[in-house]
Protein backbone atom coordinates (compact mmCIF):
# COMPACT_ATOMS: atom_id res chain seq x y z
CA UNK A 1 0.00 0.00 0.00
CA UNK A 2 1.65 3.20 -0.96
CA UNK A 3 2.27 5.64 2.21
CA UNK A 4 -0.15 8.05 1.23
CA UNK A 5 -3.21 5.99 1.00
CA UNK A 6 -2.18 4.48 4.56
CA UNK A 7 -1.77 8.04 6.18
CA UNK A 8 -5.09 8.74 4.65
CA UNK A 9 -6.93 5.56 6.10
CA UNK A 10 -5.57 6.74 9.24
CA UNK A 11 -6.76 10.23 8.82
CA UNK A 12 -10.18 8.88 7.90
CA UNK A 13 -10.26 6.87 11.48
CA UNK A 14 -9.81 10.32 13.08
CA UNK A 15 -12.37 11.85 11.15
CA UNK A 16 -14.59 8.89 11.94
CA UNK A 17 -14.01 8.73 15.44
CA UNK A 18 -13.52 13.20 16.43
CA UNK A 19 -15.95 14.04 19.23
CA UNK A 20 -18.17 16.39 17.82
CA UNK A 21 -19.24 19.16 20.97
CA UNK A 22 -23.08 20.13 20.76
CA UNK A 23 -24.09 22.83 23.09
CA UNK A 24 -25.08 21.80 26.89
CA UNK A 25 -28.83 21.71 26.73
CA UNK A 26 -31.06 18.34 28.29
CA UNK A 27 -32.16 15.67 26.38
CA UNK A 28 -35.82 16.98 25.16
CA UNK A 29 -38.62 14.81 26.02
CA UNK A 30 -39.69 12.05 28.42
CA UNK A 31 -40.66 8.71 27.24
CA UNK A 32 -41.08 4.79 28.57
CA UNK A 33 -42.56 2.31 26.48
CA UNK A 34 -44.38 0.76 29.05
CA UNK A 35 -46.73 4.00 29.06
CA UNK A 36 -47.66 2.40 25.82
CA UNK A 37 -51.25 1.06 24.63
CA UNK A 38 -51.36 -2.91 24.51
CA UNK A 39 -51.37 -3.34 21.21
CA UNK A 40 -47.83 -2.76 20.01
CA UNK A 41 -47.33 -1.47 16.10
CA UNK A 42 -45.44 -3.67 14.05
CA UNK A 43 -43.58 -3.84 10.83
CA UNK A 44 -46.00 -6.49 9.17
CA UNK A 45 -47.87 -4.42 6.96
CA UNK A 46 -45.79 -1.69 6.20
CA UNK A 47 -45.96 -1.01 2.46
CA UNK A 48 -42.57 -0.12 0.58
CA UNK A 49 -43.41 3.77 -0.79
CA UNK A 50 -43.93 3.88 -4.11
CA UNK A 51 -42.14 6.72 -6.32
CA UNK A 52 -44.14 9.29 -7.77
CA UNK A 53 -45.18 8.76 -11.27
CA UNK A 54 -44.34 10.76 -14.11
CA UNK A 55 -41.38 13.25 -14.63
CA UNK A 56 -41.34 16.47 -13.32
CA UNK A 57 -41.06 19.19 -15.74
CA UNK A 58 -38.17 19.65 -17.87
CA UNK A 59 -37.29 22.99 -16.76
CA UNK A 60 -37.05 22.03 -13.15
CA UNK A 61 -35.31 19.05 -13.74
CA UNK A 62 -32.72 21.35 -15.70
CA UNK A 63 -32.54 23.86 -12.44
CA UNK A 64 -31.95 20.40 -10.05
CA UNK A 65 -28.97 19.02 -12.52
CA UNK A 66 -27.33 22.48 -12.60
CA UNK A 67 -27.32 23.09 -8.79
CA UNK A 68 -26.11 19.30 -8.48
CA UNK A 69 -23.52 19.91 -11.14
CA UNK A 70 -22.18 23.27 -9.45
CA UNK A 71 -22.15 21.65 -5.87
CA UNK A 72 -19.88 18.65 -7.49
CA UNK A 73 -17.38 21.41 -9.04
CA UNK A 74 -17.26 23.54 -5.83
CA UNK A 75 -16.20 20.35 -3.90
CA UNK A 76 -15.03 18.65 -6.68
CA UNK A 77 -16.66 15.70 -6.71
CA UNK A 78 -16.18 12.94 -9.16
CA UNK A 79 -19.19 11.43 -9.64
CA UNK A 80 -22.85 11.28 -7.66
CA UNK A 81 -26.15 9.54 -7.94
CA UNK A 82 -29.25 11.78 -7.07
CA UNK A 83 -32.92 12.15 -6.96
CA UNK A 84 -35.64 14.40 -5.90
CA UNK A 85 -39.51 12.94 -5.91
CA UNK A 86 -42.41 15.20 -5.45
CA UNK A 87 -46.03 13.82 -4.67
CA UNK A 88 -48.47 14.56 -7.40
CA UNK A 89 -45.67 16.16 -9.65
CA UNK A 90 -43.50 13.57 -10.58
CA UNK A 91 -39.92 12.24 -10.03
CA UNK A 92 -36.12 13.22 -10.93
CA UNK A 93 -32.91 11.12 -10.49
CA UNK A 94 -29.60 10.73 -12.18
CA UNK A 95 -25.88 9.53 -12.39
CA UNK A 96 -23.33 12.16 -13.10
CA UNK A 97 -19.73 12.30 -13.52
CA UNK A 98 -17.24 9.76 -12.78
CA UNK A 99 -17.47 6.14 -10.50
CA UNK A 100 -14.08 5.76 -11.41
CA UNK A 101 -11.48 8.06 -12.34
CA UNK A 102 -8.96 6.06 -13.51
CA UNK A 103 -10.96 3.69 -15.33
CA UNK A 104 -13.24 6.54 -16.68
CA UNK A 105 -16.11 4.63 -15.71
CA UNK A 106 -19.65 6.82 -15.24
CA UNK A 107 -21.83 6.84 -12.40
CA UNK A 108 -25.03 4.29 -12.74
CA UNK A 109 -28.12 5.04 -10.85
CA UNK A 110 -28.48 1.27 -9.98
CA UNK A 111 -24.62 1.62 -8.16
CA UNK A 112 -24.80 0.64 -4.53
CA UNK A 113 -23.14 3.27 -2.00
CA UNK A 114 -22.47 3.20 1.56
CA UNK A 115 -24.03 5.28 3.36
CA UNK A 116 -22.26 5.60 6.84
CA UNK A 117 -24.10 7.53 9.58
CA UNK A 118 -27.41 7.65 7.58
CA UNK A 119 -27.29 3.76 9.26
CA UNK A 120 -27.97 5.38 12.84
CA UNK A 121 -31.15 6.20 11.69
CA UNK A 122 -32.01 2.55 10.94
CA UNK A 123 -30.43 1.51 14.33
CA UNK A 124 -32.40 3.74 15.96
CA UNK A 125 -35.50 3.40 14.52
CA UNK A 126 -35.25 -0.47 15.33
CA UNK A 127 -34.81 0.84 18.93
CA UNK A 128 -38.10 2.82 18.62
CA UNK A 129 -39.79 0.10 17.72
CA UNK A 130 -38.87 -2.36 20.11
CA UNK A 131 -39.93 0.31 22.61
CA UNK A 132 -43.25 0.76 20.98
CA UNK A 133 -43.78 -2.84 21.08
CA UNK A 134 -42.94 -3.37 25.64
CA UNK A 135 -39.71 -4.95 24.52
CA UNK A 136 -37.64 -2.69 26.18
CA UNK A 137 -38.03 0.74 27.89
CA UNK A 138 -36.21 3.86 26.38
CA UNK A 139 -36.03 4.67 30.36
CA UNK A 140 -33.92 1.56 30.65
CA UNK A 141 -30.59 2.08 31.99
CA UNK A 142 -27.36 0.60 29.72
CA UNK A 143 -25.69 -1.32 32.44
CA UNK A 144 -28.20 -3.84 32.20
CA UNK A 145 -27.82 -4.31 28.32
CA UNK A 146 -23.89 -3.60 27.94
CA UNK A 147 -22.03 -3.73 31.28
CA UNK A 148 -19.01 -2.01 32.29
CA UNK A 149 -19.56 1.53 30.10
CA UNK A 150 -18.87 4.33 33.14
CA UNK A 151 -22.30 5.50 34.34
CA UNK A 152 -24.11 3.00 32.41
CA UNK A 153 -26.31 2.77 35.66
CA UNK A 154 -27.35 6.04 34.65
CA UNK A 155 -27.69 6.63 31.32
CA UNK A 156 -30.78 5.59 29.57
CA UNK A 157 -31.21 4.00 26.37
CA UNK A 158 -32.80 7.70 25.32
CA UNK A 159 -29.30 9.70 26.11
CA UNK A 160 -27.97 7.18 23.77
CA UNK A 161 -30.38 7.32 21.02
CA UNK A 162 -29.69 11.22 21.27
CA UNK A 163 -26.31 11.70 21.92
CA UNK A 164 -26.80 13.31 25.30
CA UNK A 165 -25.68 9.55 27.53
CA UNK A 166 -21.82 11.38 27.51
CA UNK A 167 -20.04 7.64 26.68
CA UNK A 168 -16.19 7.91 25.93
CA UNK A 169 -15.21 6.93 22.06
CA UNK A 170 -14.00 3.95 20.91
CA UNK A 171 -11.75 5.50 19.00
CA UNK A 172 -8.85 5.67 21.04
CA UNK A 173 -5.03 5.63 20.89
CA UNK A 174 -4.87 1.84 21.29
CA UNK A 175 -7.74 1.65 18.66
CA UNK A 176 -5.89 3.95 16.14
CA UNK A 177 -2.26 1.84 16.66
CA UNK A 178 -4.60 -1.38 16.03
CA UNK A 179 -5.93 -0.24 13.68
CA UNK A 180 -2.46 1.23 11.70
CA UNK A 181 -1.27 -1.93 11.53
CA UNK A 182 -3.96 -3.47 9.75
CA UNK A 183 -6.46 -1.63 8.40
CA UNK A 184 -8.28 -4.38 6.80
CA UNK A 185 -8.85 -6.08 9.71
CA UNK A 186 -12.59 -6.84 10.18
CA UNK A 187 -13.60 -5.64 13.68
CA UNK A 188 -16.92 -7.19 15.85
CA UNK A 189 -19.55 -4.84 17.19
CA UNK A 190 -18.52 -6.75 20.75
CA UNK A 191 -14.90 -5.52 20.12
CA UNK A 192 -15.73 -1.90 18.69
CA UNK A 193 -17.69 -1.54 22.35
CA UNK A 194 -14.94 -3.02 24.00
CA UNK A 195 -12.96 0.08 23.48
CA UNK A 196 -15.85 2.02 25.72
CA UNK A 197 -15.82 0.05 28.73
CA UNK A 198 -13.73 1.27 31.99
CA UNK A 199 -13.10 4.36 29.91
CA UNK A 200 -14.23 8.17 31.52
CA UNK A 201 -17.34 9.80 30.69
CA UNK A 202 -16.78 12.51 28.28
CA UNK A 203 -19.73 14.62 30.62
CA UNK A 204 -22.56 13.67 33.11
CA UNK A 205 -25.71 11.93 31.26
CA UNK A 206 -28.29 14.40 29.97
CA UNK A 207 -26.21 17.54 30.58
CA UNK A 208 -24.70 17.56 26.72
CA UNK A 209 -24.94 16.52 23.28
CA UNK A 210 -21.47 15.56 21.48
CA UNK A 211 -22.39 13.41 18.51
CA UNK A 212 -20.14 10.03 18.84
CA UNK A 213 -20.56 6.74 16.48
CA UNK A 214 -20.25 4.94 20.32
CA UNK A 215 -23.47 5.79 21.29
CA UNK A 216 -25.17 4.26 18.35
CA UNK A 217 -22.66 0.96 18.22
CA UNK A 218 -23.89 0.58 21.90
CA UNK A 219 -27.07 0.59 20.88
CA UNK A 220 -26.58 -1.91 18.26
CA UNK A 221 -25.57 -4.16 21.44
CA UNK A 222 -28.69 -3.64 23.16
CA UNK A 223 -31.15 -4.42 20.22
CA UNK A 224 -28.92 -7.89 19.85
CA UNK A 225 -29.61 -8.81 23.41
CA UNK A 226 -33.52 -7.49 23.54
CA UNK A 227 -34.36 -9.51 19.97
CA UNK A 228 -31.97 -12.44 20.49
CA UNK A 229 -30.59 -12.06 17.29
CA UNK A 230 -27.04 -10.66 15.87
CA UNK A 231 -27.63 -7.06 14.50
CA UNK A 232 -27.66 -7.97 10.63
CA UNK A 233 -30.56 -10.45 11.08
CA UNK A 234 -32.90 -8.01 13.25
CA UNK A 235 -31.96 -5.42 10.30
CA UNK A 236 -33.03 -7.64 8.38
CA UNK A 237 -36.39 -8.95 9.91
CA UNK A 238 -37.33 -5.19 11.05
CA UNK A 239 -36.55 -2.85 8.42
CA UNK A 240 -35.05 -4.39 5.16
CA UNK A 241 -37.39 -7.00 4.21
CA UNK A 242 -40.45 -5.31 5.46
CA UNK A 243 -39.89 -2.48 3.04
CA UNK A 244 -38.39 -4.79 0.65
CA UNK A 245 -35.01 -3.03 0.40
CA UNK A 246 -33.52 -6.16 -1.54
CA UNK A 247 -30.02 -3.49 -2.24
CA UNK A 248 -29.48 -2.23 0.99
CA UNK A 249 -27.01 -4.75 3.13
CA UNK A 250 -25.32 -4.05 6.54
CA UNK A 251 -21.58 -5.28 5.61
CA UNK A 252 -18.81 -5.32 7.48
CA UNK A 253 -16.45 -7.19 5.21
CA UNK A 254 -15.67 -5.03 2.28
CA UNK A 255 -14.77 -8.16 0.25
CA UNK A 256 -18.55 -8.41 0.50
CA UNK A 257 -19.38 -5.00 -0.85
CA UNK A 258 -19.85 -6.80 -4.72
CA UNK A 259 -22.30 -4.77 -6.05
CA UNK A 260 -21.28 -2.37 -9.04
CA UNK A 261 -19.95 0.85 -6.82
CA UNK A 262 -18.31 4.06 -7.38
CA UNK A 263 -14.33 4.41 -6.25
CA UNK A 264 -14.55 6.86 -2.69
CA UNK A 265 -11.57 9.48 -2.75
CA UNK A 266 -9.94 11.93 -0.26
CA UNK A 267 -7.65 14.20 -0.30
CA UNK A 268 -3.99 12.85 -0.79
CA UNK A 269 -1.92 14.30 2.18
CA UNK A 270 1.37 14.55 0.16
CA UNK A 271 -0.23 16.04 -3.19
CA UNK A 272 -3.52 17.67 -2.01
CA UNK A 273 -5.48 15.62 -5.07
CA UNK A 274 -7.72 12.88 -4.67
CA UNK A 275 -6.47 9.34 -4.25
CA UNK A 276 -9.01 6.33 -3.61
CA UNK A 277 -9.56 5.70 -0.22
CA UNK A 278 -9.29 2.14 1.68
CA UNK A 279 -12.78 0.53 2.79
CA UNK A 280 -13.42 -1.16 5.84
CA UNK A 281 -16.42 -0.73 7.09
CA UNK A 282 -15.85 -2.69 9.98
CA UNK A 283 -14.84 0.40 12.23
CA UNK A 284 -18.66 2.02 11.89
CA UNK A 285 -20.31 -1.02 12.47
CA UNK A 286 -24.22 -0.22 13.50
CA UNK A 287 -23.11 3.04 13.73
CA UNK A 288 -22.24 3.37 9.75
CA UNK A 289 -21.58 -0.41 8.13
CA UNK A 290 -24.63 0.02 5.56
CA UNK A 291 -24.79 0.05 2.03
CA UNK A 292 -27.45 1.08 0.14
CA UNK A 293 -29.15 2.37 -3.35
CA UNK A 294 -31.03 5.46 -4.85
CA UNK A 295 -34.20 3.83 -4.94
CA UNK A 296 -34.05 2.09 -1.55
CA UNK A 297 -32.87 5.67 -0.07
CA UNK A 298 -35.72 6.91 -1.61
CA UNK A 299 -37.75 4.05 0.63
CA UNK A 300 -35.83 5.18 3.27
CA UNK A 301 -36.27 8.70 3.67
CA UNK A 302 -39.68 8.71 2.86
CA UNK A 303 -40.46 5.76 5.43
CA UNK A 304 -37.82 7.93 8.63
CA UNK A 305 -39.25 10.90 7.43
CA UNK A 306 -43.01 9.81 7.90
CA UNK A 307 -42.30 8.01 10.59
CA UNK A 308 -44.06 5.12 9.24
CA UNK A 309 -42.59 2.38 11.23
CA UNK A 310 -43.47 3.81 14.31
CA UNK A 311 -46.21 5.13 16.42
CA UNK A 312 -46.85 8.51 15.99
CA UNK A 313 -46.18 9.50 19.35
CA UNK A 314 -42.59 8.01 19.18
CA UNK A 315 -42.14 10.02 15.91
CA UNK A 316 -42.97 13.50 17.88
CA UNK A 317 -40.27 11.68 20.43
CA UNK A 318 -37.88 11.12 18.07
CA UNK A 319 -38.50 14.93 16.03
CA UNK A 320 -37.47 16.68 19.51
CA UNK A 321 -33.95 17.86 18.78
CA UNK A 322 -31.24 19.83 20.23
CA UNK A 323 -28.47 22.07 18.68
CA UNK A 324 -25.11 20.27 17.86
CA UNK A 325 -22.00 21.31 16.37
CA UNK A 326 -21.36 18.22 14.07
CA UNK A 327 -22.92 16.64 11.80
CA UNK A 328 -24.43 19.76 9.71
CA UNK A 329 -28.11 19.87 11.15
CA UNK A 330 -30.30 22.82 12.26
CA UNK A 331 -31.27 20.38 15.03
CA UNK A 332 -29.92 16.27 15.91
CA UNK A 333 -32.96 14.85 17.70
CA UNK A 334 -33.40 11.02 18.17
CA UNK A 335 -31.41 9.17 15.59
CA UNK A 336 -32.59 11.78 13.22
CA UNK A 337 -31.64 15.54 12.02
CA UNK A 338 -33.74 18.27 11.20
CA UNK A 339 -32.95 20.68 8.41
CA UNK A 340 -35.36 23.62 7.71
CA UNK A 341 -38.06 21.06 7.56
CA UNK A 342 -36.74 18.26 6.16
CA UNK A 343 -36.17 14.87 8.18
CA UNK A 344 -33.64 12.56 7.31
CA UNK A 345 -29.63 11.79 8.03
CA UNK A 346 -26.21 12.20 6.67
CA UNK A 347 -23.78 10.28 6.43
CA UNK A 348 -19.72 10.59 5.50
CA UNK A 349 -16.39 8.85 5.78
CA UNK A 350 -13.84 7.04 4.18
CA UNK A 351 -14.45 8.86 0.39
CA UNK A 352 -18.33 8.85 0.70
CA UNK A 353 -20.40 11.24 1.56
CA UNK A 354 -24.78 10.84 1.50
CA UNK A 355 -27.98 12.87 2.58
CA UNK A 356 -31.19 11.59 2.75
CA UNK A 357 -34.23 14.12 3.91
CA UNK A 358 -37.77 13.80 3.51
CA UNK A 359 -39.99 16.67 3.87
CA UNK A 360 -43.41 15.67 6.15
CA UNK A 361 -45.16 18.47 5.20
CA UNK A 362 -45.14 17.99 1.20
CA UNK A 363 -44.50 14.84 0.68
CA UNK A 364 -41.43 15.19 -0.72
CA UNK A 365 -37.89 13.28 -0.95
CA UNK A 366 -34.01 13.94 -2.17
CA UNK A 367 -31.30 11.42 -2.03
CA UNK A 368 -27.53 12.41 -2.80
CA UNK A 369 -24.93 9.85 -2.75
CA UNK A 370 -21.17 11.08 -3.40
CA UNK A 371 -17.82 9.81 -4.02
CA UNK A 372 -15.84 12.56 -1.92
CA UNK A 373 -15.10 13.13 1.80
CA UNK A 374 -12.80 14.69 4.42
CA UNK A 375 -12.27 17.56 2.85
CA UNK A 376 -10.12 19.90 4.34
CA UNK A 377 -12.36 22.81 5.29
CA UNK A 378 -14.67 19.92 6.46
CA UNK A 379 -17.37 20.50 4.50
CA UNK A 380 -19.69 17.82 3.58
CA UNK A 381 -20.86 18.11 -0.54
CA UNK A 382 -24.04 15.71 0.07
CA UNK A 383 -25.66 17.88 2.78
CA UNK A 384 -24.68 20.85 0.75
CA UNK A 385 -25.94 19.05 -2.31
CA UNK A 386 -29.23 18.59 -0.54
CA UNK A 387 -29.52 22.24 0.66
CA UNK A 388 -29.19 23.31 -2.85
CA UNK A 389 -32.06 20.98 -4.32
CA UNK A 390 -33.99 21.36 -0.95
CA UNK A 391 -33.75 25.26 -2.29
CA UNK A 392 -34.90 24.55 -6.33
CA UNK A 393 -37.42 22.76 -4.59
CA UNK A 394 -39.19 25.40 -2.81
CA UNK A 395 -38.60 27.88 -4.76
CA UNK A 396 -40.74 25.62 -7.61
CA UNK A 397 -43.60 25.81 -5.17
Amino acid sequence: MHSSRTRAGVAALAAVGVLFAGCTSGPGGAYSSRDQPETPATSDAIERPVAPSGELSEKLQDQLQAVLEKTMEQYGVPGAAAGVWLPGTGSWTTASGLADIEAKAPVTEDMSWPIRSITKSYTVTMLLELADEGTLSLDDTLESYVPGVTNGDQITLLELANMSSGVADYVTEEFFTEFAKDQFKVYTLAELNSGVLGQPAQFAPGTKHVYTNANTNLLGAVIEKATGSDYATALQERILDPLRQADTEYITDVADWTAPHAVGYMPDPDSGGRIPADQNPSILGAAGAMFSTLDDGRVWAETLGSGALLRPETQALREVGNTIEKPPYDLYAVGMGETQGWLGHNGEGLGFTAATFHNPGSGASIVIYMNTSNLPDGSHPADQAFRALAQVVADAG
